[in-house]
């Protein structure tokens, strides 16, 4: 039986690679995962740049369409989730966030010999499965 659930692979780098990537998506220290992107036609982009964006869009359309946006919010202006969400990048594969799970594995396994390059700290799978996302704290609640 095929895996019913979408996956997403993000990777984990130094501060310093962090950094680049965030400043120059082309750079040349972050070469070898740009190779293996561009052959599973992929992209990256840091969890933090991410939030930002999401903040920025429910500040600029009104918050109250945009569930997530306290928490976001709160999020990014914490220091230490700040630091940890910029050193974290979510790979888009063909422009889409979620991907089937043969197209996850094979990512995976290009990606993983570059955790030796001192580029990559750590490699992560999530997948679309509600029963393993991030709860909502309840203080961000809708009721």
């Amino acid at each position: 039986m095929a895996d019913q659930w979408k996956h997403q692979i993000r990777l984990y780098l130094t501060d310093a690679m962090s950094e680049t990537a965030r400043r120059d998506e082309r750079a040349e220290a972050i070469k070898p995962i740009n190779d293996v992107l561009a052959r599973h036609h992929a992209t990256m982009k840091s969890q933090f740049d991410a939030f930002a964006d999401y903040v920025r869009e429910a500040e600029r359309n009104g918050p109250d369409a945009y569930p997530l946006y306290e928490w976001t919010k709160e999020t990014i202006a914490d220091p230490e989730k700040k630091a940890k969400h910029m050193r974290a990048f979510a790979i888009q594969v063909d422009g889409e966030v979620l991907y089937d799970k043969e197209v996850a594995d094979a990512l995976e396994a290009d990606l993983q010999p570059l955790l030796s390059a001192a580029l990559i700290t750590r490699i992560s799978r999530h997948d679309s499965n509600p029963a393993n996302a991030v709860p909502v704290p309840e203080k961000f609640r809708k009721t």
